[in-house]
């Protein structure tokens, strides 16, 4: 190398540097390449840099929606010092209780909290309160069983800042509180003044210890600023008194009410005067900023320290050496982990194939730069370029175009997906542009290691495959027949989402890279490169068979397009595999977002068992079900009468029971594919209601009841779960019904499932065999479409309970995680189909020139527009056929041999803390997803070859054949 003007030039050490610098003329000689270029790599670092800032974008939405769903009381860290030590002074004990000693030791715990766990401030309180609740003797406080009314003092911080006051003032403490202080001000939150009738003025006496009660005067009305809050939520008791009812063997349970008294915290000594046995408190909510599913190992490490290591030993250092701390939130991140465990693998399918074939497409774009420069570089070569100064030219060249372009890529996907991780999109932009700057020099480097000036023919048709060649398609083999192996026997989630983790940092490590290895999301790509290969080899088996009869054939267009198709070159494989890999990875990802919607669907369809429910805790009116025919979309009303606390045999044990007509019931059964039967399999003998009276479990008769007919004469046919059929078998069954009826039925009908009750559990019986208490409709199933839910609402009345099908599949869908993965998945298979598309414009652009100097020359001969147009068509037809056939095929055997160990459960129903219904998230084959994709392909190649075609004709023939011209 040497130094001309400030630019580096690549020459031998004997030569005079080169007239013009070398990277400036080769742009302005191909402008167009380099914008290709440009674009290309733009393009593909945009995506590439989007990508992890997308999955971080919706993992840290899904973690923070988790754990403001699990609320307050479950995700604060408490904690809490017992009572003062009575071995202390009064003084000392009364000391520890002010306000400025408690708030001096929230401000140090604060700084033991290890991040990434962050206390918010704005939500995070400390107090003190009573421990055990206060008899209250007030005679006009509400005592529902009459048992008094109990309270509970609480001083706690922020009360100011976290209530607005309906009625009063907030309270205060005038002058110094001490334990002997006789009278206290309070206030009450609106939902305490409205259930335990208290109000500005009130005053309610407590106990108090070897003195008279404490009086505590109510002296205002506050309301919550935020009532789903940490600071109220995380004691609910602060804001909503409680309704405690007490044990009781038969006879109906005592209750009594519990609700809180809100002190000044200047009045905190004053609790020592009770037998509440007062204790400090500190809650610490966590920031849902600071959340990043990212860090969850290091957060499960800071929660456990703080309950029960290092943290918690400092804590105790600080308030006392009882204290304790507890939270329910490394359960949440438990629940949470798992449920992206089962996520993480799917959306790695998706991110492996289309980076499969982005990085193909680039590979693609550098041959062919390679292939249109062949002449040139060989010509260096035989002039006596060196090797590496050619590569190092190649490189510089290159990366003058491709780091603006990717450094504009990584500024869109910045601008596109402003939250995330910065290092990680940097990454992948610096890996993409590396490799589009050194596709061209590799490229190159390889062809033109020996110096020749006529290269070997490379024809598919002859052109055998080397042992090396042979043994990298051996490996490859061997590795996508162990990731389908691994990903048929252990699932997706790798088996972490069993739900018994402890949720240790251990557990939550292991639950976020639930992918486990990549091996297993890359089978999908991996079974597309083994077709590719597999059909490459194949190829000119047919070409030869078809190549003999289409010679015998008259014109020469057929057997010529089958020529010219068997000398493609066989560097044909890597448009081959990128449209394999793509539309594998089209059809996988089209299976799974379609077995996505179906599972909301289905269990939705579980859930309710029809396109709407509509149900009330006792007898709907007479009139309702035809009132409800007539509203708009509804086909067909079936009536049910439901209760929940049926008890089949002499045991304890309940099952639902459902009362249905046989018809009707059969009809919605068969349409909506829950257990479809015969109606007759289920009809009362005779058909009609039993008259009479029925006995109940004492023997008497029962008023405004009838025997059922199942009662003394032939049993009640009875439709049965499996359970229910294996408990009690096929012979008659007495059950005892809500109303303390009876009737005996005989199970003649096992069905998985029925529409009128989801679970496992559960009897149909005709209604004609009920009495006239337990055949009252209780439900309502309506079938129809688009469904107007105010409509039906309103006909139904305020009391009942009116749900639809798209209400309730609208349900699973809510998480960020759930969706946002969706987003992601249809994004990341959408890119990888356009680069596929791109991969085949790519492979029918390189052949291009030789195809128009073809068509030239073939005119000369007589060759017409039209032959000319069949015989490019033709030409392209063999490879793009065997790409959409081979696309499909792999894509239908890849979802076949993946569903087994493909769960879609955690992406199409669960939610933290959610069971999803079983069995209703298998991946299945989606024939839009197999045959689209394969049609596209063929309309491109086909499109692209007559459009070629067509512009030859246009621009003549002589430029064509003119000698010497590039082609």
């Amino acid at each position: 190398m040497s130094e001309v003007g400030r630019r580096w030039t690549f020459t031998r050490r004997d030569t005079e540097p080169p007239v013009a610098p070398w990277i400036r003329t080769r742009l302005r000689a191909a402008p167009g390449a380099a914008v290709a270029l440009a674009l290309l790599v733009l393009a593909t670092v945009c995506l590439a840099a989007s990508f992890p800032r997308a999955v971080d974008r919706y993992e840290d939405a899904g973690l923070r929606r988790a754990v403001t769903d699990a609320t307050a009381l479950r995700t604060s860290v408490q904690m809490s010092a017992p009572p003062p030590s009575l071995g202390a002074t009064q003084g000392e004990r009364e000391s520890v209780l002010r306000p400025a000693a408690v708030r001096e030791r929230y401000e140090r715990i604060l700084k033991v909290v290890e991040r990434p766990l962050v206390a918010d401030p704005g939500q995070s309180a400390y107090g003190v309160r009573t421990t055990k609740t206060l008899e209250a003797a007030e005679k006009w406080l509400p005592r529902p069983t009459g048992l008094p009314a109990h309270m509970t003092l609480a001083a706690q911080s922020g009360l100011a800042e976290h209530a607005r006051v309906r009625a009063g003032r907030l309270p205060r403490a005038d002058g110094p509180v001490t334990a002997t202080t006789a009278e206290l001000e309070a206030a009450v939150t609106t939902e305490t003044a409205e259930r335990l009738r208290i109000e500005v003025g009130s005053v309610i006496h407590v106990p108090a210890v070897e003195r008279a009660p404490l009086a505590v005067r109510v002296t205002g009305i506050v309301a919550p600023r935020d009532r789903e809050g940490a600071y109220w939520a995380t004691q609910p008791i602060l804001r909503t008194p409680s309704l405690v009812r007490l044990p009781a063997q038969g006879a109906e349970p005592s209750t009594y009410w519990v609700g809180t008294l809100l002190l000044a915290p200047d009045a905190a000594p004053a609790l020592l005067g009770t037998p509440g046995a007062p204790a400090r408190y500190w809650q610490l909510a966590p920031a849902l900023s600071a959340l990043t599913a990212s860090e969850l190992p290091r957060l499960a490490s800071a929660i456990a320290a703080l309950e029960s290591g290092p943290g918690l030993l400092k804590v105790r250092a600080l308030t006392d050496p009882e204290a304790d701390a507890s939270t329910d939130l490394d359960d949440v991140l438990t629940s949470y982990a798992e449920l992206r465990s089962g996520i993480r693998p799917l959306v790695a399918v998706a991110a492996f194939g289309s980076a499969t074939v982005a990085a193909v497409v680039l590979l693609m774009a550098g041959g062919l730069a390679a292939d249109r420069r062949r002449g040139e570089l060989t010509l260096l070569r035989a002039r006596g370029v060196s090797l590496r100064g050619l590569t190092a030219r190649l490189f510089a060249e290159t990366a003058v175009v491709a780091v603006p372009a990717a450094a504009l890529g990584l500024a869109a996907a910045l601008l596109a997906v402003p939250y995330g991780r910065l290092s990680y999109a940097v990454w992948t932009a610096a890996a993409v542009t590396l490799l589009a700057c050194a596709m061209l020099p590799v490229r190159a480097w390889l062809t033109h290691r020996a110096v020749r000036v006529h290269g070997a023919r490379e024809d598919l048709a002859d052109v055998r495959p080397s042992r090396r060649r042979t043994v990298a398609e051996l490996t490859l083999l061997i590795l996508a027949s162990a990731a389908v192996y691994a990903l048929r026997s252990r699932g997706t989630s790798g088996g972490s989402g069993s739900g018994s983790g402890s949720g240790d940092a251990a557990d939550l490590d292991a639950a976020g890279s639930g992918s486990g290895d990549q091996l297993v999301a890359l089978a999908p790509v991996l079974i597309g490169v083994i077709a590719a290969l597999v059909l490459v080899r194949l190829h000119p088996l047919p070409l030869r068979w078809l190549a003999r009869p289409a010679g015998r054939l008259r014109g020469a267009v057929g057997h010529l397009s089958l020529a010219r198709a068997g000398r493609t070159s066989v560097s044909a494989v890597l448009p081959l595999l990128a449209l394999l890999t793509a539309l594998t990875t089209a059809a996988f990802g089209g299976s799974v977002l379609a077995g996505v919607a179906d599972a909301r669907d289905r269990a939705a369809l579980l859930n309710l068992g029809a396109a709407a429910r509509v149900e009330v805790m006792g007898a709907l009116p007479a009139g309702l079900p035809q009132q409800l025919r007539s509203a708009s979309g509804v086909r067909e009303v079936t009536p049910l009468s439901i209760g929940y606390q049926a008890r089949p045999g002499t045991g304890v044990e309940t099952v639902p029971l459902a009362g249905v007509d046989p018809e009707g019931y059969a009809r919605l059964a068969r349409g909506t594919h829950l257990g479809a039967f015969a109606a007759d399999e289920l009809k009362a003998a005779g058909g009609s209601k039993a008259s009479g009276a029925s006995k109940t479990a004492g023997g008497s008769k029962a008023t405004g009841g009838s025997k059922a007919a199942g009662g003394s004469g032939a049993p009640l046919p009875a439709l049965a779960s499996p359970a229910v059929a294996d408990r009690y078998g096929t012979g008659p069954v007495p059950v005892r019904l809500e109303d303390g009826s009876e009737i005996t039925v005989r199970i003649t009908v096992v069905r998985e499932l029925t529409p009128a009750v989801s679970g496992t559990e559960f009897l149909v019986v005709d209604r004609a065999g009920l009495g006239a208490v337990p055949a009252r409709p209780t439900a309502l199933l309506l079938t129809g479409d688009h469904l107007d839910k105010g409509a039906l609402r309103k006909a139904a009345g305020p009391a009942a309970d009116v749900r639809l099908r798209a209400d309730e599949r609208a349900r699973y869908v809510d998480s960020p995680l759930q969706s946002g993965a969706e987003r992601v998945y249809a994004v990341a298979v959408a890119a990888g189909s356009g680069y596929a598309v791109l991969a085949l414009l790519l492979a029918l652009v390189r052949a291009a020139p030789e195809r128009s100097a073809l068509l030239a020359r073939l005119r000369t001969m007589g060759l017409t527009r039209s032959q000319g147009r069949r015989l490019l068509v033709l030409e392209a037809l063999p490879q793009a056929l065997l790409a959409a056939v081979g696309g499909a095929l792999t894509g239908w055997a890849a979802v076949r041999l993946l569903a087994p160990g493909v769960d879609l459960t955690a992406v199409a129903l669960a939610t933290p803390g959610d069971t999803p219904p079983p069995g209703t998230a298998a991946l299945h084959t989606d024939p839009a997803s197999l045959l689209l994709p394969a049609l596209a392909v063929l309309l491109v190649a086909t499109g692209v070859a007559a459009a070629q075609a067509w512009w030859t004709g246009r621009r003549g023939s002589v430029r064509e054949l003119r000698a010497g011209d590039a082609r």
